[in-house]
């Protein structure tokens, strides 16, 4: 999400979420609407950005303000742009899932009343074209997705001015303030993880910090280290493949000479985004501390075991008798880069 534009000192920026739930009886995902009693509309949740906020937690903090609604952000929505007061304003959207509701947060100060509504009549009851052209990207993709977070290590003190072993350099004071930033960032994608971090200490102390956030336990993983020789792309694809075959939400924190090549795997586990192609950015090298999501539909459920059939001594059994197949993976529906410059 890197903006290399110049900073524009009169735009207002903000961010929000289309906020959703399961629909009732697995039906269509219901999505949060908020009705501000000083305007008398209908709108999604949103608000502005405070200063160095990043525009992930300003969405998540907004609409916990005005709904009630925890979250767990997925893929990004189109961005929307227009004036207010004579300033422009953009405002950034995510998809996001709601994890719990707080009853008592409405009524407050700017919204005295909400609704959930499946998202055609939550676009009947928009009372803004901006908002109905962000709940129809938030409809034209799988809405419940797991994600796949990969992570550049943050700045590390340099190799000319670190002595000792390479796999022991640790970050330096930017860095430490990276890691601490990044900490509720990937919270906000990923409340609970699998982690998994290359044995070195920069990448272990670059994913400390969240991983004491979420209670997660650290796998330090030896083949994501890398060394002189470079890294193995089979041991690299082996370890993304076992990620995704989990279904879980999982951070994995590596290098920047292999970033790449972890990049490289997950494509080739989930293949590109059905109907899209990769984000423009996907070939640019990370910055210290950023970090892609891959957003992944769930993997399918496994089919319940056949009944067990009575067998004659004189029926062969074959290999394959019994066997159930195991689940497939989930596909890739989007991928999002980040950096701690997004503020």
């Amino acid at each position: 999400m890197a903006n290399n534009k110049p900073p524009d000192s009169k735009l207002i920026l903000a961010a929000g979420a289309v906020a959703w739930r399961p629909g009732r009886d697995g039906g269509e995902p219901e999505v949060l609407l908020v009705h501000r009693k000083k305007y008398d509309d209908w709108s999604l949740p949103k608000g502005k950005t405070e200063p160095g906020e990043q525009l992930p937690l300003t969405a998540v903090r907004e609409v916990f303000e005005e709904g009630g609604a925890r979250l767990i952000l997925g893929r990004r929505l189109t961005s929307v742009r227009y004036q207010v007061g004579g300033r422009p304003k953009r405002v950034y959207w995510w998809a996001a899932r709601v994890s719990g509701v707080d009853e008592a947060a409405v009524p407050n100060d700017e919204v005295d009343e909400v609704t959930w509504a499946v998202r055609p009549r939550a676009g009947e009851l928009a009372s803004y074209e901006h908002d109905v052209r962000v709940l129809g990207d938030f409809a034209s993709r799988p809405a419940d997705t797991v994600p796949l977070i990969l992570v550049r290590h943050a700045t590390a003190v340099p190799r000319s001015k670190w002595k000792g072993d390479d796999g022991e350099r640790p970050l330096d004071s930017t860095g430490r303030a990276q890691a601490k930033l990044l900490a509720p960032l990937l919270a906000a994608f990923a409340p609970h993880a699998r982690v998994i971090s290359s044995a070195a200490t920069r990448c272990l102390d670059s994913i400390g910090p969240y991983a004491e956030l979420t209670g997660a336990q650290v796998r330090a993983e030896q083949a994501l280290q890398v060394r002189s020789s470079g890294t193995d792309p089979a041991a690299s694809a082996a370890l993304i493949a076992e990620t995704i075959g989990a279904g879980e939400p999982a951070v994995v924190c590596a290098h920047r000479e292999n970033v790449s090549l972890l990049q490289a795997a997950a494509i080739g586990a989930l293949g590109p985004p059905d109907g899209t192609l990769l984000p423009r950015e996907w070939a640019d090298e990370l910055p210290t501390a950023g970090f892609w999501v891959l957003h992944m539909t769930p993997p399918p459920l496994a089919p319940p075991a056949p009944a067990p059939q009575p067998r004659w001594r004189w029926r062969r059994r074959t290999a394959g008798d019994g066997a159930a197949a195991g689940p497939a993976g989930g596909a890739l529906v989007a991928a999002d880069r980040y950096d701690l410059s997004d503020a």
